[in-house]
């Protein structure tokens, strides 16, 4: 590593999304790239987008779905957490309306109860279920979103 070409984090966005009907079921996406597996629908943020824009656009891309965006669960940084390299990933909470539709690098896109989640999930993801969990039973606060340019 050189002062010139300094390794950083990548920054990342994943999302969890609420369908409004009953039960508030999540979607997760099946990843079509490794690494393979259910997880949140999310990705890199492009040079020059914001965080919220690129959680709206990745929702869409994966899903299908257009999302609006309610909270911020949390930052997630562990150096682990992805076994491809280093990434940063802020964790959006957001809700929407229809039926997703796998799109992109996800091969798939369903909605799930909270009793019927796949295991194992991709990344850190159980850990952020968790406390998504925590935040749905009032027991974890959420940062307000920046609604600007969204």
């Amino acid at each position: 590593m050189s002062a010139a070409h300094p390794r950083n984090p990548y920054p990342t966005v994943d999302v969890v999304i609420e369908l409004l009907r009953p039960g508030r079921p999540i979607v997760l996406v099946r990843r079509a790239n490794p690494p393979l597996g259910w997880a949140l629908p999310g990705g890199f943020v492009d040079y020059g987008e914001s965080l919220e824009r690129a959680a709206v656009r990745e929702a869409a891309e994966e899903t299908g779905l257009a999302v609006e965006l309610v909270a911020v669960l949390g930052a997630y940084s562990e150096p682990e957490r992805d076994p491809r390299q280093h990434n940063l990933s802020v964790v959006f909470l957001g809700r929407a309306t229809g039926e997703p539709k796998g799109g992109d690098d996800a091969a798939a896109a369903q909605a799930f109860g909270l009793e019927e989640l796949p295991r194992p999930l991709c990344f850190d993801h159980e850990l952020i279920l968790q406390h998504y969990l925590q935040w749905r039973a009032g027991t974890r606060p959420g940062a307000p979103v920046q609604k600007r340019g969204v």
